[in-house]
């Protein structure tokens, strides 16, 4: 039976709205925070570095990644140094390429040879990991987000590209993996079983950590139970004609 007192995988919750980011910082399990501009954008959050202020303040002892949001890489160089000052505990997300498909490769080496850490996201093939993690400095800590929900959401299974990216990424001792995007909490356990460092979920995900290891008869009988009081509730009648 899966255990959370034998997973060697750290929970990071993924989100934007800072009551719930609170709500998981009170959560010992949670170990880490990673946003980006959609999560934020539906947040409601309208003045970025305001908002990533009051989460570091509240979230100061737990890595937190904010996203650049430049889609030329100069910009998102001075993007990348501002938001990395904001704090100890920031990683600065840097997407894979920019929305002409240019790969971040060159901006990932400088801001990691500047000792930037990083959180280089939106991956979705081995060859992408290869070629980030080969423009990472050895002795600079950094994240590599693969998007692996997404890559099921193709009807792939991501279980051999996560695999063989922990593989990968033995080359940079520094470098975390992340299963990114996870659609199921059992993901946190396939996670767990290949090695990889970090699994980051919602909120609605993380809070099914309640049910890990419950007994399907009892969980069987209270999904029966929920069918008939919500039937009851919304007053549901069948006219039934009596027999002939």
């Amino acid at each position: 039976m899966n255990d959370l007192s034998s997973l060697k995988v750290k929970l990071f919750a993924d989100g934007a709205d800072l009551a719930g980011m609170k709500e998981m910082a009170a959560n010992p399990l949670i170990r880490g925070f990673t946003t980006n501009p959609t999560l934020m954008r539906k947040a409601g959050v309208t003045d970025y570095k305001s908002f990533a202020l009051e989460v570091l303040k509240a979230i100061p002892d737990r890595p937190v990644s904010f996203e650049v949001f430049a889609d030329d890489f100069a910009q998102m160089e001075r993007q990348a140094l501002e938001i990395a000052s904001w704090g100890a505990n920031v990683n600065v997300k840097i997407p894979v390429t920019n929305t002409k498909g240019e790969f971040c490769g060159p901006l990932v080496e400088r801001l990691s040879r500047a000792g930037v850490k990083l959180n280089v996201t939106a991956l979705l093939t081995l060859d992408q990991v290869r070629r980030v993690t080969e423009r990472l400095h050895a002795d600079t800590p950094a994240i590599i987000s693969v998007f692996a929900g997404r890559v099921a959401d193709t009807g792939r299974d991501p279980v051999p590209i996560m695999a063989e990216s922990v593989k990968v990424m033995r080359a940079r001792p520094k470098a975390e993996l992340i299963w990114a995007s996870p659609r199921e909490l059992l993901n946190i356990f396939q996670a767990d079983a290949i090695g990889c460092h970090i699994i980051t979920a919602t909120n609605d995900i993380l809070k099914k950590l309640a049910l890990v290891g419950k007994d399907l008869d009892r969980y069987s009988l209270e999904t029966v139970e929920m069918f008939h009081k919500d039937a009851v509730a919304a007053g549901f009648d069948i006219a039934i004609r009596a027999a002939a």
